[in-house]
Parts: structure tokens; C-alpha cells; sequence
């Protein structure tokens, strides 16, 4: 069996390639790193280290790799043959590789495989795959084809690849804890793969792994920043950069609780199980990955923003979030061009006028909760 998996970088490696290996798959990374590609040409496997005590090393073999910039007809080929498709390359590159998926699927029709095919984009956004899906279909010519042998299922992925530099460019660092969750409802092909779940409705564990995963890893490094913290597991072992964690996740915790029905109990063993990833000494994030790009983590639709949101349409308290969203506008980085950017806003404009364009939040009450705390927090940047 064949997959094809666009993205080589540490997660596409030491996540999704992970899987598919262990499902029996053969793997094509794309990818236009030309050391990495050139690598799993060459020595055709790869070894993923686990983030823990035990540093199981576990071999992925049966890989090789092609880079689209060069060889877009070998990604063709590729997808004419395979099993199924995987990304794990970035929201904002999706777009960039529709135009290639396209034509490996058209190829793919044409060369008479008429085999349902799903293409699953693993990526940290909500509805990746039927965004991809999107972008594809402008390049699609036989649309009876696409439409009934092509599924865009999407799905949410959790693990924490740490950004990492290795004498080997294959090598690769996880934690242990990995969750990959796919919308089975929108499948088109019958491949269930072991070590993922399959549910109804993706929705509720998206918004769990966002506003959980996500939300929390920001805030603590937004938080560990303003604490003069370097990597996330320095900033886990200051008891003020926990304590606005574990209220932050109360908070979203109570919104996913309230909207989604997730069990207290079960949730509350998610979020004990979040903080001791966090915690997990061998993993030394750098603060900076984490806490990059906060005009986008600011977003109306995003981690700090929506659940606050959320909680306040519902009457439920979302102070710490709030005050985390302070936090988050007073991070200076000036090697981040998002943050120069914010930077740059607050000095031209009115600091009202910037957090509903940054924000796109328009209440005036919830304007002048977010100017508190960003001005409560000023003085500390």
C-alpha cells in the first residue's frame, strides 16, 4: 500500500509517517527541503526518538521522497498510485499544493484507477481537509470523478514535535502521547488505520484539542515570556505561569463541558494528562515557536479569542482568558514579523481601534475588558 504525505518536516516525519508505517504503508514525502528528500531517497529510513525516560528508538523504513518544485510529475505519478493522501504541511501552504493534487488526481482518473481516495489534511486548523478540498476543486476538471471517488475527511491531530536541530536531518524527536482523529462520515475510501479514530462528528474533538492544545501551549508561553522564560519547560516550573494554565483550561474546559457534553470527569483527565505534556522535561520547546504569530493566534476564530467569546454568549466566566489576551498583545519579539507588526499598530492607532482589528471583536464592553488587561500588563513588557 501506498501513501503519498505532503510535508517531510519533524510532524510529517515523526507523526503521520509514524502511523502509516506502522499501518504497513510505503511512504512518498513531498516536500521541497532538497537535504531531507534527497535523504530519504538515498537511505530510504528514518528514526524517530521518543521524548521520554525510555528513548525508544523506532525505525520507519519503506520511504522515499520527491520534491514537488522539481519533479511534479513524479508527485503525479505518485498519486495515480496511491492509497491515500496526507498533509502535514502548514494551513497556509495548502493552497500552494491544490493546483499538483489535482493533477495527480485527474491522472489518477484517467489512468483508469477508479479506487476512492481520501485526502487528509492533518493540520493545526479547524476543517483543514474541506478547506483543502476547496482550494483543489479550482483545478478540477472531471467533477463526477472528484465528487464521488474523492473524500476530504477532515481531522485534528495532537502531539508536540519540538522544533529541534539533529547531525542526521532524517532524525527526529516526539513525545510519547499522539491523537489522530478523522471524520469518518466524509470518507470515500474503506481505509480505517490502527492508532486512529474514526468518529461521527469531528467537530467537538477539534474544538477540544484547540481550545485545550492549543490554548493552553500559548498561554504558557505567552505567560513564560512575560515571566523572562526561554522554553515551555522552564516556564512549567514557575507555579504563576501553572496557575494561569490551569485557569485558562478551566475556563475552555467549562465552554467544551457546556457545549459539547464531554464528561466532567473525562475531561478534567485530558486536561491533568495536557499539563504533564507540558511538563515533560525532555521536550524543551522554545518559547518563541510557540508564542510566534500573535496577530494570528489573536484571530476572532482562534484559541484565545472564540472560547472567550463563546463563554461570554453563555454567561460563563472567561476573565483568564481575557487576561491572557492582554498578555498576548504586550509579547515582543522582535525577531517574529507578526509581533513587530502588532507592535507597529499599537504605536499608530488607538488601542481600542487595534484590538477590534486585531481581534474583530466589536462590543464595546468586551473592547474595554481586553484594553484593561492589555494596559494591566503594559508595564511588564
Amino acid at each position: 500500500m501506498l501513501a503519498v504525505h505532503f510535508g517531510a518536516g519533524n510532524i510529517g516525519r515523526g507523526f503521520i509517517g509514524e502511523i502509516l508505517a506502522a499501518n504497513g504503508y510505503a511512504i512518498t514525502f513531498i516536500d521541497v527541503n532538497e537535504t531531507i528528500i534527497d535523504n530519504l531517497k538515498e537511505r530510504k529510513e528514518y528514526t524517530i526518538e521518543s521524548a521520554d525516560d525510555s528513548k525508544e528508538h523506532i525505525t520507519v523504513k519503506n520511504v522515499t521522497g520527491i520534491n514537488n518544485a522539481k519533479d511534479p510529475g513524479d508527485v503525479v505519478k505518485a498519486i495515480v498510485d496511491a492509497d491515500i493522501i496526507t498533509t502535514a504541511i502548514g494551513p497556509n501552504i495548502l493552497p500552494k499544493i491544490a493546483e499538483l493534487i489535482a493533477a495527480g488526481l485527474e491522472a489518477r482518473h484517467e489512468a483508469g484507477n477508479v479506487k476512492p481516495i481520501d485526502v487528509v489534511a492533518c493540520e493545526n486548523m479547524i476543517g483543514g481537509s474541506s478547506f483543502l478540498k476547496g482550494e483543489v476543486a479550482k483545478y478540477i476538471k472531471n467533477e463526477e470523478f472528484f465528487t464521488q471517488s474523492v473524500g476530504f475527511p477532515d481531522a485534528a491531530v495532537d502531539r508536540i514535535v519540538p522544533l529541534q536541530k539533529h547531525d542526521d536531518p532524517l532524525f527526529v524527536q516526539v513525545e510519547p502521547f499522539c491523537e489522530w482523529v478523522i471524520q469518518e462520515t466524509t470518507s470515500k475510501s474503506d481505509v480505517h488505520l490502527d492508532q486512529v479514530s474514526y468518529v461521527p462528528d469531528l467537530e467537538p474533538y477539534i474544538e477540544r484539542k484547540l481550545f485545550s492544545v492549543n490554548t493552553g501551549h500559548a498561554t504558557v508561553a505567552y505567560t513564560g515570556a512575560l515571566q523572562g522564560y526561554e522554553t515551555i519547560d522552564q516556564a512549567m516550573n514557575d507555579h504563576l505561569v501553572v496557575i494561569q494554565l490551569k485557569s485558562v483550561l478551566e475556563e475552555t474546559g467549562n465552554l467544551l463541558i457546556h457545549k459539547w457534553k464531554f464528561d466532567s470527569e473525562t475531561h478534567e483527565a485530558y486536561i491533568t494528562k495536557i499539563i504533564n505534556r507540558f511538563k515533560n522535561k525532555h521536550i524543551s520547546d522554545a518559547i518563541t515557536r510557540v508564542a510566534r504569530t500573535p496577530i494570528r493566534k489573536l484571530g476572532n476564530q482562534e484559541r484565545f479569542v472564540r472560547p472567550a467569546l463563546e463563554l461570554t454568549e453563555r454567561h460563563l466566566s472567561a476573565a483568564h482568558l481575557f487576561e491572557t489576551i492582554g498578555i498576548v498583545f504586550n509579547y515582543d519579539d522582535p525577531n517574529d514579523e507578526q509581533s513587530r507588526q502588532l507592535h507597529q499598530l499599537l504605536v499608530e492607532k488607538e488601542l481600542p481601534e487595534v484590538i477590534t482589528e486585531v481581534t474583530g471583536i466589536t462590543d464595546k464592553d468586551l473592547v474595554e475588558v481586553i484594553d484593561k488587561n492589555v494596559k494591566k500588563y503594559a508595564f511588564r513588557a
